[in-house]
Parts: structure tokens; C-alpha cells; sequence
């Protein structure tokens, strides 16, 4: 039975593991004549991290996976694959399984087979490891069917079991959940995280925020080839801050207030309601010091930044992280 799907808030650490991380890029570039498709890429896999390469279409994410598998040779920089360097010998990718862009299937053969001749390159005991590799991708049932009637999604989740035939320790998986319906996507979320809690350490890139969100503790985040984050995504939402939307019986003392309590930042007025930014201690303190002015609180909401508004404000705005967008209108309080 499949376990329940449980949010990965990002608010555990992995913890640290002897040796070189699994992946670590430095100075990553790649111009091709005057384009510079990565500008230069910083960013490091833990061991056991669920590591999300975000970023909007065009942005150099492909390209930068080409460069950390050893597919292409980076203008600039380095990578550092378990710490050695995959284009100095292919040796340096064992260990390391994957896909790029869509994987790729012989359509007129069924599942089994195209995983059969998969496993006769690798060698090893990789032919051993099919069925098990069907098993977890959930294909058993649908082995001899012919990948040629599988859906978008089916063969999705093939290529990662021909990725399991080389038992990673690395998984690299390139926007794994695009195309998907809202099934497919569940399906694939459970997945990923299901291979992160057998020990596997899983680098995927999407441009899709609720897929990173829902599954990975830490996150780079790339605009225009170049990373404006990176690090857990718990921490970035806490930088970004909290705001509040507020109502008292008296607005007017309320500013006031407002304006000498410590903590409380970016304030301003919009029709009849106060905002402002401020953490829990600030905020908690402020309620206190309303209620002794006589401004009474009607409504004090909060309103956490999502994913969504700090994705856009680093990839769209001036890269530094905003407060979230303030909600409709906050609940009012019983009286």
C-alpha cells in the first residue's frame, strides 16, 4: 500500500555524511558563442537531501545537468561528482543514474525488454535488479505491454526504473513531473520521496513550484543561468518574513502604535486596514501593546509567503526575496 502523502516542510537538516557531498558545482559556466546559456552555477548535494534546481523555461537548467553528468564540457568551472570529475573518466558516474530531458524508449518493444537491454550495458547484476526496479515504479502488471501504448506519465515512471538498474546512490531527474495530470503528478511526488526514504540522495529540476515544494528539503533557485538562492526552502520562506493585515477600533492610534513598536517593518495603509511585516515575537508584542493603548483588535491576520511569491520575486523582480501578496480580506474576529 502506497503511505499517505506527507509535505516535506524543509525544516529537517540532512545530516552530515563522511566523505565528498554527492554533487558539487562551482563557477559552472557554458557559452555558446555570444549566448551564455549558464552563467555560473554554485550549488552542492548533501547526502540524503531531496535538492530542487528550480527555475523558469530557458533558464539554463538542462544545460547546467548536461555539464554535472559529464554530457558536455563546461566553458568555465567545476564539477565534482562524489569529488571527482566526470569528464576526466566516465568512472567518476558510478554511482550516478538519471535522466535528461525526456527518457527514451524502443516503442514496438514491451517494458521488460527495453529494461533487458539496458541492464546487458550496464552489466553487473543490473539484470537482477529489474524486477524490482518494476516494482517500485508500480509497472509490474503492465511489463509486456508494448511502451509504445504507455502513457506520458507510464514512461516517466520507466525511466527512472531503468535509472534504479544502476542502483544509484545520485538520482538526476530533469522536470520528472512535466506533462503529468494531477494524478500523475501525486504519483510521482510519492515516488520520489519514497526512493529519498531508502536513502537515496535525489536532484530533480522542474518549473514547477508545487512538485519542489511538496518533495525536496532544499532548493537552488536559477535565473537567467545565474543561482539568486540556494539553500532550505524553510529558511528562505522565514527570511522573507511574514505579513500581517490589521483592524482596531481606533486605525489612527493603531498607526501610531505601529510606528514606535520595535519589529514592525514596511508598514502602510490601504483602505481603512494597516500592513505590516513582523515576526511572531514582534507581532505577539504588538497585540499587547494595542490592547494598552484602547485600540482594540478587530482582525489580525497573517498572511505567510508561499514558494510562489519568492519564485517570482527572485526569477521576475530584482532578485530579493518579498513579503507575500496581501490576502482578499482578513476574518474577522468574534466579538
Amino acid at each position: 500500500m502506497t503511505p499517505p502523502e506527507t509535505p516535506r516542510d524543509g525544516s529537517a537538516t540532512a545530516p552530515p555524511a563522511a566523505g565528498p557531498p554527492p554533487l558539487q558545482v562551482r563557477g559552472l559556466v557554458k557559452r555558446y558563442g555570444e549566448l551564455t546559456a549558464v552563467g555560473g552555477v554554485d550549488l552542492t548535494v548533501r547526502s540524503g537531501d531531496v535538492y530542487g534546481y528550480l527555475g523558469p523555461n530557458g533558464a539554463g537548467k538542462t544545460t547546467s545537468l548536461r555539464m554535472m553528468l559529464g554530457l558536455i564540457r563546461p566553458t568555465e568551472g567545476s564539477v565534482r561528482v562524489f569529488g571527482r570529475d566526470p569528464m576526466e573518466s566516465v568512472h567518476a558516474l558510478e554511482g550516478v543514474a538519471g535522466f535528461v530531458e525526456a527518457p527514451t524508449f524502443y516503442p514496438y518493444l514491451n517494458a521488460r525488454r527495453n529494461l533487458e537491454m539496458l541492464a546487458a550495458y550496464d552489466g553487473g547484476n543490473a539484470r537482477q535488479r529489474i524486477d524490482q526496479a518494476l516494482d517500485t515504479v508500480e509497472l509490474t502488471h503492465r511489463q509486456r505491454d508494448r511502451v509504445g501504448g504507455y502513457s506520458h506519465g507510464m514512461r516517466q515512471r520507466l525511466g527512472i526504473a531503468a535509472a534504479l538498474l544502476r542502483d544509484p546512490r545520485l538520482l538526476l531527474l530533469d522536470e520528472p513531473a512535466t506533462g503529468l495530470d494531477p494524478a500523475g503528478m501525486r504519483d510521482m511526488r510519492l515516488l520520489i520521496r519514497r526512493l529519498a526514504d531508502e536513502g537515496m540522495t535525489v536532484l530533480l529540476s522542474s518549473h514547477l513550484l508545487t512538485e519542489v515544494e511538496d518533495v525536496c528539503n532544499r532548493v537552488a533557485i536559477v535565473r537567467q543561468g545565474k543561482i539568486v538562492y540556494e539553500g532550505e526552502i524553510a529558511e528562505l520562506k522565514r527570511g522573507a518574513g511574514t505579513r500581517y493585515w490589521l483592524q482596531t477600533t481606533d486605525d489612527a492610534r493603531a498607526l501610531a502604535v505601529c510606528r514606535a513598536q520595535p519589529g514592525i517593518g514596511d508598514l502602510s495603509t490601504d483602505n481603512g486596514r494597516l500592513s505590516f511585516t513582523a515576526d511572531d515575537t514582534a507581532a505577539a508584542a504588538l497585540s499587547q501593546a494595542l490592547v494598552e493603548s484602547g485600540a482594540l483588535i478587530r482582525a489580525m491576520a497573517p498572511q505567510t509567503v508561499t514558494l510562489e511569491d519568492l519564485f517570482f520575486s527572485l526569477t521576475e523582480g530584482d532578485g530579493t526575496p518579498v513579503a507575500a501578496a496581501p490576502p482578499a480580506e482578513p476574518a474577522e474576529a468574534p466579538r
